[in-house]
């Protein structure tokens, strides 16, 4: 999109700037120097670029000695390349009031890993949450771009601390009525106690209301219902498996009856899966617009966490004693699975790569979201984005098509592809300078020289010292 645009202005600017210096810049102006521009929407690249960012936001493109600009902030990117910040569209800021400094402290993370923005899914600190918001937008504290859900919906005696439990339709009334005083960015909701009318009836309400609602879905819930109803958006693959099974209302009802378990459901929707029910499937979320977040890369960890010892980790010199004491809960699971539960845990994450690439070509929009934070264990703050990448490019998508979910995809699902997304003049200039190409390998990704996030200029000394800090 941006290259005709580059050739034909650029030409006009060398004719009317060239040898001038353009000296009304204002202070707090970042100047790019000499970079490959990675065109995320087209997948190609425009070496020898100069980019200008003033107040946060992208002023001019130009080849580079077009014109000669004084930069308070200048980064000389010779041979470097530069794509728009990394969505990661699943964390989790949570584990109450006596958490809440570690989550704090987990928010550079996501900085010096490439991560601008990040859509936080539901948790129980949220005064905490929209505070740090407020803080990072006026850049006084360092961390992503955050969108919040705010506490998750749910039913009576529910999983997670803070979600707010729902019975009747008064309640979800209510309950919306209170997130959109939050002033939240999308509903979120859980499926541990969430009753299927009720399920439903949050989706009918939200959708008259023009909210977006994403989240899990009961396995009393038939998937075409709640796309019919106005679900935006499903998190993990279990609820697309559900969608996608042959016997989808018989497991349905065997739920509803109290005769299956959630892992018994699993069981018989992976052994049920329907190639042509799947198709029909992708084809009708792609027309609603539905994405998917397939968080795969936590699902290879978590399942095979009774193999691969993480007491090693790199990461969790970073990661507060308190949250790493939360990762016992699943570990300690792991470790007492049967030889059978071992098989069927890699038969589901087998299947669940698999799907990803049909869901692609069928044009279903999908999200890369890393499912970090307290409780989940060994999913890194930052990093972990990264990781769900190359799960993604193992699944069979491009590197190009994987940048296009994380970057294009996630601005587009809160309906900000106007303002950022891509590197164009007016749009945010949040930014990732590498010092190798990502189209060739995605791993490149993690290869960062410097961030660029709020009109705030980040280099790799800077994102080094932030490292240290939080491991102190």
């Amino acid at each position: 999109m941006i290259t005709n645009f580059l050739r034909y202005s650029s030409l006009l600017l060398f004719l009317i700037f060239g040898g001038c210096k353009l000296v009304k810049l204002t202070p707090d102006a970042i100047l790019i120097k000499d970079v490959s521009i990675i065109d995320i929407e087209s997948g190609t690249t425009i070496p020898q670029q100069s980019i200008l960012i003033e107040n946060g936001r992208i002023t001019n493109i130009f080849p580079s000695g077009a014109i000669a600009y004084a930069a308070h902030t200048e980064i000389e990117a010779t041979g470097m390349y530069v794509i728009p910040g990394l969505w990661d569209m699943h964390v989790h800021l949570r584990g109450g009031s006596a958490l809440a400094d570690e989550n704090k402290n987990l928010l550079p993370l996501y900085i010096t890993n490439g991560v601008t923005t990040v859509r936080e899914a539901g948790g129980d600190i949220t005064p905490q949450i929209l505070q740090w918001k407020q803080e990072i937008s006026e850049n006084t504290l360092v961390g992503p771009t955050i969108f919040t859900s705010g506490p998750k919906l749910d039913g009576k005696n529910s999983t997670w601390p803070g979600s707010l439990e729902l019975q009747s339709k008064e309640d979800v009334t209510h309950a919306l009525d209170s997130l959109v005083a939050l002033g939240v960015e999308f509903i979120k909701i859980y499926d541990s106690t969430l009753s299927e009318e009720i399920y439903l009836e949050i989706l009918r309400q939200a959708e008259a209301r023009g909210l977006k609602t994403t989240g899990h879905l009961p396995m009393s819930v038939i998937l075409d219902d709640a796309l019919d109803a106005g679900l935006d958006g499903i998190e993990h693959l279990y609820y697309v498996l559900k969608g996608a099974s042959g016997k989808e209302q018989e497991i349905t009802d065997l739920v509803r009856n109290g005769k299956l378990s959630f892992w018994g459901a699993v069981r018989e929707l992976l052994d049920s899966y329907d190639e042509e029910k799947a198709t029909k499937l992708f084809q009708k979320m792609a027309l609603k617009k539905v994405a998917v977040t397939p968080t795969i890369y936590i699902d290879e960890v978590l399942s095979f966490l009774h193999e691969v010892d993480h007491s090693n980790d790199i990461e969790l010199n970073y990661i507060g004693e308190e949250i790493q004491k939360t990762y016992a809960r699943r570990l300690n699971t792991a470790l007492k699975r049967t030889e059978a539960s071992k098989r069927f845990e890699a038969e589901l994450h087998h299947k669940f790569k698999s799907i990803i690439k049909p869901m692609f070509d069928a044009k279903v929009m999908l999200l890369t979201g890393s499912d970090n934070g307290a409780f989940n264990s060994y999913i890194y703050a930052g990093s972990s984005l990264h990781k769900e990448l190359e799960k993604f490019v193992e699944s069979g998508l491009t590197p190009i098509e994987v940048l296009q979910s994380s970057i294009i995809n996630g601005a587009t699902f809160f309906g900000v592809q106007d303002s950022i997304g891509t590197i164009e003049i007016d749009k945010k200039g949040d930014l990732l300078i590498l010092n190798a190409n990502p189209l060739e390998d995605i791993k490149n990704t993690t290869t960062i020289e410097a961030v660029i996030h709020n009109g705030k200029s980040y280099s790799k000394k800077d994102l080094q010292q932030f490292f240290k800090k939080i491991a102190n």
